[in-house]
Formats: C-alpha cells, sequence, structure tokens
C-alpha cells in the first residue's frame, strides 16, 4: 500500500476547512495513516520547498520567499495519507497548483481562485490550500521529514470493500 503527504496550509487552517478537505480524502477510500499540527520554521520548509521540491529553480527564488513567508504565518497540518496509488489519486484530487487554473470538483478548484500573475503582481504567496506530494519518490522524501517512521497501522472497517 502506498504512503503520500499533503499538507493543510495556514490559509486552509485560518479558513475553518481543513476537515472539510480531510473528508473527502477519507470518502474516496484513503486512510489516515499519521496527522500532526505544527508550525515549520524555515530551515525545515527549506528542505520541503526546495531540497526535495526545487522550487528555486521552477518558480524563482522570490516565489520561494514569498511561499515560505506564507507558509510560516499560521499552524499547519501533516497528514499522511494510505491508499492504492495514493499519490496520484491526491494529486488530481487537489487539482492545478495554480487555483484559477484548477477544475471545479478539485480541492482548489472548489475552495480557492488566486492567479500566480495576481500572487507575483501583490507579492504574496498563494494561498491554495493544501501541498501534495508530485509523485511516489517525493511522497517518500517528503514523508520522511515530516514523519520519520510515525505511521499508524490499523484495519478500516471498509478497508474489504475498497482494497
Amino acid at each position: 500500500m502506498e504512503k503520500t503527504l499533503i499538507v493543510l496550509k495556514p490559509d486552509a487552517v485560518q479558513r475553518w476547512v481543513c476537515g472539510e478537505i480531510l473528508s473527502r480524502f477519507e470518502k474516496r477510500g484513503l486512510k489516515i495513516v499519521g496527522m500532526k499540527m505544527m508550525q515549520p520554521d524555515r530551515d525545515f520548509f527549506y528542505q520541503h520547498y526546495e531540497t526535495i521540491g526545487t522550487m528555486i529553480s521552477r518558480r524563482g527564488e522570490e516565489v520561494f520567499n514569498l511561499n515560505l513567508e506564507a507558509m510560516q504565518r499560521w499552524p499547519v497540518i501533516a497528514v499522511a495519507l494510505e491508499g492504492i496509488d495514493a499519490a496520484k489519486v491526491v494529486r488530481q484530487m487537489v487539482g492545478a497548483t495554480e487555483p484559477a487554473s484548477a477544475n471545479p470538483g478539485t480541492i482548489r478548484g472548489d475552495y480557492a481562485h488566486m492567479t500566480f500573475a495576481y500572487g507575483d503582481q501583490a507579492k504574496k504567496g498563494i494561498p491554495n490550500l493544501i501541498h501534495a506530494s508530485g509523485n511516489t519518490e517525493e511522497a517518500a522524501l517528503e514523508l520522511k521529514l515530516w514523519f520519520g517512521n510515525e505511521f499508524f497501522e490499523y484495519q478500516r472497517c471498509d478497508e474489504s470493500f475498497l482494497r
């Protein structure tokens, strides 16, 4: 069974939509095997977004710094999810990174709408509610950073129907 990471960002925490977002994953059949609220420092987010995610090379240092500033404003909720093709399924559910490009029915398409252009002009990080690992390999690195090996193993009552 595959594991992947989501991080409910400060804008999700501030808007009180964390429960709604988590319930979408549970309803899809993904199992929560780890969860914690925390407020990581800049070094931790640097590891996450640049060492693993190479954000500076993809989007530039200014965007990277704005994102780190936004991520450190309030707490985040890190969640380890488990399921068949978990990383791929979660990415489909989350939608495009730019909220304005995310399809309706995805988390970002239903709960956010900002464009990259507006964020760049306003010099602010994009409030897109959630981070999701890009693929299985990235998920393994991110999960190790956020959780180490602290995962729970248990049987959900509906697993025989879902797996």
